[in-house]
């Protein structure tokens, strides 16, 4: 069966970002209650979960936290960044399917302080994937980015002048938004140039913001969503997507390593759906990196193989002047890093006509998590 239309979200909720002193428990507590209060749900009725794998062994905290119902569906979706709109897309497919009525989809994340970050915590030998790249120094994720990046550059001329303009648009739209953590700091093209390096051709501002923070949206069938609090945002059309012989953020092993689950995905979601590219008023592109928003403009359609860094020339990607507003949060690099969750609840927001870069009239929302890594995406509607 299709759940095209079936479900819609019917609550937000965040909490703040940044350096947190609260567990990642209590931030998922705080924003599930907060979405419950948004829809005007109690939370007895809430009796569906989805979360990532990241949180693990979460959902019976979170329950009794909460204060939930009987829980009658729960899943939890992997790959850290490329989870989000899986995670949305199992809330959505449960409710659909009658699995539950009411399922809260959320990510609470702690990794502000630098100990957090996994790299800083191989005390042992590596035994997985990891031990054929680790020891000649690609440590981070943003060395396998960095990998693909200088692929870009030298198959497709891309350079340092596209992915500024990814940044200076992300954090354009911050400063206009006053949750975002870079709300009061703008940033010149002169200083993005003159930045630090963190792994060439990558600099500080190529970056997503490490960040403690949660978010989480209600799910529920569209036509209990016509008793909710506002007007309901539709889960349109979902997708995930792995293609073969991936490996993970490097895809050293593809024909092609610049052709990643994007692409997978974006066929699988453009057939599920009654919309295409040329119909996306607005998108939230996962932003781990500054390198994925072309990368991704191409996978979903919005362009032409290796003519993603030139769509971003002139603003084409700034609310205000570009033809598809990007990020207008301020997204994983000016906004938060939460995984990309903060992408989804935007992504809402722009249907809803509250976003502080709101679009106007934006009927179709597209929302993707990382790509690099098995992923996912979703598209969001107005209801019709």
């Amino acid at each position: 069966m299709s759940i095209k239309d079936l479900t819609a979200v019917v609550g937000i909720g965040q909490t703040e970002f940044g350096r947190l002193e609260q567990n990642e428990l209590t931030l998922a507590c705080r924003a599930i209650s907060l979405a419950l209060d948004d829809a005007g749900i109690a939370p007895h009725e809430v009796d569906g979960l989805a979360s990532s794998t990241m949180e693990p062994n979460r959902e019976v905290e979170v329950a009794r936290n909460v204060g939930l119902g009987d829980i009658t569906f729960f899943s939890q979706v992997g790959y850290g960044g490329g989870a989000a709109c899986g995670i949305i897309g199992h809330a959505a497919m449960a409710v659909a399917t009658g699995q539950c009525n009411v399922a809260v989809a959320w990510r609470g994340r702690k990794r502000a302080a630098k100990s957090s970050r996994p790299w800083t915590q191989a005390s042992t030998r590596i035994a997985d994937k990891n031990m054929w790249s680790r020891p000649f120094g690609m440590l981070r994720p943003v060395d396998e980015i960095a990998m693909l990046t200088r692929r870009y550059m030298h198959e497709y001329g891309a350079t340092r002048d596209h992915l500024a303009n990814v940044a200076l648009a992300s954090r354009a739209h911050a400063n206009r938004n006053p949750n975002a953590a870079m709300y009061t700091k703008p940033m010149t093209r002169d200083a993005y140039m003159d930045s630090r390096w963190i792994s060439e051709p990558l600099c500080l501002f190529d970056n997503c913001l490490e960040s403690d923070g949660a978010l989480a949206v209600v799910i529920a069938r569209r036509d209990r969503a016509a008793d909710t609090r506002h007007e309901p945002v539709i889960v349109h059309a979902v997708a995930q997507g792995l293609p073969p012989q991936h490996q993970t953020m490097t895809n050293f092993f593809n024909d092609d390593p610049l052709r990643g689950p994007a692409w997978v995905t974006a066929r699988k979601l453009w057939e599920r759906a009654d919309v295409g590219p040329r119909d996306v008023n607005v998108a939230q592109l996962y932003d781990a990196f500054s390198p994925l928003i072309p990368l991704s403009l191409e996978g979903y359609g919005f362009c032409e193989r290796g003519e993603g860094g030139a769509f971003t020339d002139n603003g084409n990607t700034q609310w205000g002047t570009g033809a598809l507003p990007v990020n207008t949060s301020g997204g994983g690099m000016s906004e938060a890093y939460v995984h990309g969750f903060n992408l989804i609840v935007e992504g809402v927001r722009q249907i809803r006509g509250t976003s502080t870069s709101q679009v106007e009239n934006a009927q179709v929302s597209l929302v993707t998590s990382g790509e690099g890594v098995p992923t996912s995406a979703v598209l969001f509607t107005k209801a019709r």
